[in-house]
């Protein structure tokens, strides 16, 4: 794992990184990725369309369908973890216009979603989700955001 924190953007195309420029910069996207607590890795933040994200969605999870946000952590640490995390624009824009949130916000708190979940969080069971969404709630209102869950 690198003594550095790299946090690489990536964009399935040129429409989806103006679409994800306008909401947030890359800037302010680190900074999201960084309030989680990371201190080194390498960390691949994708933003793909629904084609995309629904075949990696079918191909490694066995669901037909393509959701928010995919995380493939390959090793975490305490101080850091190396993973890949996959958005799905199309379906973030659609749930933050169905959940009545800013893009913006509903994307913050994807990122720090996907975050937690590449340094082993999870949501299985009641009590490691309250933990995680807890976290996600502290975290959001240190960066400005509102609870995520409270109109969900």
């Amino acid at each position: 794992m690198p003594a550095k924190l790299i946090i690489d953007l990536q964009f399935a195309s040129p429409t989806l990184e103006s679409a994800v420029e306008k909401t947030a910069s890359a800037a302010l996207i680190k900074k999201w990725v960084k309030s989680t607590g990371v201190k080194s890795g390498l960390i691949t933040l994708r933003f793909v369309n629904a084609a995309e994200g629904k075949k990696l969605n079918a191909s490694f999870r066995k669901k037909d369908y393509a959701t928010n946000v995919l995380t493939f952590p390959y090793e975490h640490s305490k101080n850091g973890f190396t993973a890949d995390i996959i958005f799905c624009l199309p379906i973030i824009q659609k749930e933050a216009r169905d959940q009545e949130k800013t893009l913006k916000a509903h994307l913050a708190h994807l990122i720090i979603h996907g975050c937690l979940h590449a340094q082993g969080y999870d949501h299985e069971n009641d009590r490691d989700a309250k933990k995680m969404e807890a976290l996600e709630i502290k975290l959001l209102k240190t960066l400005g955001f509102t609870n995520p869950y409270l109109n969900s």
